[in-house]
């Protein structure tokens, strides 16, 4: 079996890129055959099978479907013996329908652009909604296939979740200075998808309960600079200088080392006009690390949370209400959010990019 993808950044510094790399690496270790055509802005490889010819995608250039049809002749000549063409990023979409002509097509939907056939003008919305009927869709949640549901209603979908690389939570780095003080984390940047206002009120009510409290905010915080800015006042209004602290972008061994030493790991994600949390991978890999988890429910995280085995989900609709109490419960009911944390680490050991990577291969065959 050979598959052509039309895949994300060949590294690991944004979700389209850690799913792309990650689904495809372990595809080649089950012995899939690949031929991969990824962003300009991709890294230099010695992979003789991946071509940057793709317009980017973080950041985003314009016209960029303008800018995939310039490339189309090369690109469907470098794929023309694949037997399958897997889109590994909605933006793409059009292209790997063109492409695909009769042979199976798989476009896996992320999340938010789910919608690219509501939000795109006439006549592109057009286009992404025949692209999107042309393949079988895999949704990286059931919240995810939902959303897709409605927007492209005779859409083929299966689901499949995303995976982790447990080795990297097998041995976590130790903190220079490791916290005396109950602990919570988040990461994913400052967002208001990834829900950082909700978190810091939370804090506020979680303080006066737990005078000693901290709350370390891992990410970038140059996305959304207006929300940013908006996080910091309420920080500085809720006298929360010493207990919520924006980070920013953290390396490798710096993100690894506060799971290791923290108590609990929030991620309030809310769903912010069409943008909304297609899975919430950080969660899992929180799991992955043993630590007791909280996020929302009406998103993806509803696949990567087990609500009262492997954390808590609360109602996104009521979070003032519920993100300060699941806290204080988690910081404070230690025997519950140790047994938690354990079924967390079960659970990731079992949702390895291995075992995504033997879903996709019985999807490609089913389809085939």
């Amino acid at each position: 079996m050979r598959v052509g993808f039309l895949a994300a950044e060949w590294q690991h510094n944004n979700g389209w890129a850690h799913y792309s790399t990650s689904l495809i690496q372990a595809l080649q270790r089950q012995g899939i055959e690949t031929q991969i055509i990824t962003p300009r802005n991709t890294p230099l490889t010695e992979l003789q099978s991946l071509h940057p010819l793709l317009p980017t995608v973080t950041p985003p250039d314009k016209h960029t479907l303008a800018q995939m049809a310039v490339q189309f002749s090369r690109i469907r000549s470098l794929l023309a013996d694949c037997d399958i063409v897997h889109c590994t990023v909605e933006i793409y979409a059009p292209l790997a329908a063109a492409i695909a002509t009769k042979r199976p097509l798989f476009t896996t939907i992320h999340g938010s652009y789910a919608h690219l056939p509501r939000i795109r003008r006439f006549p592109i919305n057009r286009l992404y909604q025949w692209a999107f009927r042309q393949a079988t869709l895999l949704c990286v949640s059931h919240y995810t296939e939902k959303v897709i549901q409605k927007i492209v209603p005779d859409s083929r979908t299966i689901v499949v979740n995303n995976g982790i690389d447990i080795e990297r939570f097998a041995h976590l780095p130790v903190l220079e200075n490791p916290p005396t003080r109950p602990t919570v984390i988040t990461s994913g940047g400052v967002k208001a998808r990834k829900g950082t206002l909700e978190l810091v009120k939370a804090m506020a009510k979680v303080r006066g309960v737990l005078p000693d409290v901290q709350c370390i905010v891992m990410g970038s915080t140059s996305a959304e600079a207006h929300y940013v800015a908006t996080v910091q006042q309420t920080i500085a209004e809720l006298d929360l200088g010493d207990c919520v602290r924006l980070l920013g972008f953290v390396d490798e061994n710096t993100l690894l080392a506060w799971y290791g030493a923290a108590d609990v790991f929030v991620l309030p994600s809310m769903n912010n006009t069409w943008k909304f949390e297609g899975f919430g991978l950080a969660t899992l890999e929180a799991s992955a690390a043993g630590l007791p988890v909280i996020g929302t429910a009406d998103c993806g995280a509803e696949d990567a949370i087990d609500h009262n085995r492997t954390g808590l989900l609360v109602n996104q609709a009521n979070i003032d209400d519920e993100l300060p109490q699941a806290i204080i419960h988690l910081l404070t009911d230690t025997a519950d959010a140790k047994k938690m944390g354990q079924a967390g680490k079960e659970k990731a050991a079992n949702q390895t990019w291995d075992f995504v990577a033997d879903q996709m291969i019985s999807v490609y065959k089913t389809q085939n």
